[in-house]
């Protein structure tokens, strides 16, 4: 028999406690205890499990929401096989979250399509799976936020704001050509997240090219030996064939052009 009892003292109790799911389903538990002969033991688990789950559940999706991640980006829609062997071999372990814990940073490197942003998201999506708070952003964007917060005085506390994520993703560092001030404040923040937090780096400039980024060649060396210092360094050689241009040439049914593009290497 259904139990239709409606206890509004106990629903408000529940909403008070912040048990929405508890509060939602208690009823359809309590039928089914019955039907079953549950103990109150089972009964209470039965409950308190959903809760759990739905908490989790709720919290997951928070992480993702703030992330900032591309959707598409994940590890089931990326083509190892196309990556080189260490690379095969060190993401499985990479997507288990433990240089989080050591404050070590991951660094992609290749040509552009080469698949450097979707790794890194790819590792994103996997440490939000294990509650791992991750904030993307492309290096542009960043730096315009942090130039805004220096112009407002306030760069220190967006620093402390960000600090918040373990995990922050720079995309296509590469493609920043920053003048004084812009290098400045990524500078500063690479610095404050050293040995404290980890960030995860795409670029197409191998390290011999960063001055183009830093201008400076003693900044470009600092910042290099921070980054560097505690990290894994995923270089994609320029043989891999660029995603956009295979997924271009499909469209159009045509063969890919091979450019021989060694730049890279």
């Amino acid at each position: 028999m259904k139990n239709e009892t409606t206890d509004p003292s106990l629903d408000m109790l529940l909403k008070s406690m912040k048990l929405p799911s508890i509060r939602e389903r208690y009823h359809e538990v309590a039928d089914c205890a019955q039907q079953e002969g549950w103990d109150f033991i089972r009964f209470l688990k039965e409950l308190v499990v959903q809760e759990c789950e739905d908490r989790r559940n709720r919290k997951l999706n928070r992480l993702q929401i703030r992330s900032r991640l591309p959707k598409d980006k994940i590890l089931s829609t990326f083509d190892l096989s196309r990556m080189p062997i260490k690379i095969q071999r060190l993401l499985p372990e990479l997507c288990k979250g433990g240089f989080v814990d050591k404050a070590e940073n991951i660094l992609a490197f290749g040509l552009p399509g080469r698949g450097k942003s979707h790794l890194v998201c790819a590792i994103g999506h996997e440490l939000i799976k294990k509650e791992i708070p991750v904030l993307f952003f492309s290096t542009q964007e960043l730096v315009s936020r942090l130039l805004r917060a220096k112009r407002d005085f306030e760069l220190d506390l967006t620093i402390k704001k960000l600090d918040r994520f373990p995990v922050i993703i720079l995309d296509d560092i590469g493609y920043v050509k920053q003048n004084r001030d812009e290098m400045e404040v990524l500078f500063t923040f690479l610095s404050e997240r050293y040995e404290r937090r980890s960030v995860m780096i795409t670029s197409n400039l191998v390290f011999s090219q960063w001055e183009q980024i830093f201008k400076d060649p003693l900044t470009t060396a600092a910042a290099i030996d921070r980054i560097v210092h505690h990290s894994f360094i995923l270089e994609i050689s320029s043989s891999v064939k660029s995603y956009r241009m295979d997924e271009a040439c499909k469209r159009l049914n045509i063969k890919p052009v091979i450019t021989g593009d060694d730049t890279h290497e």
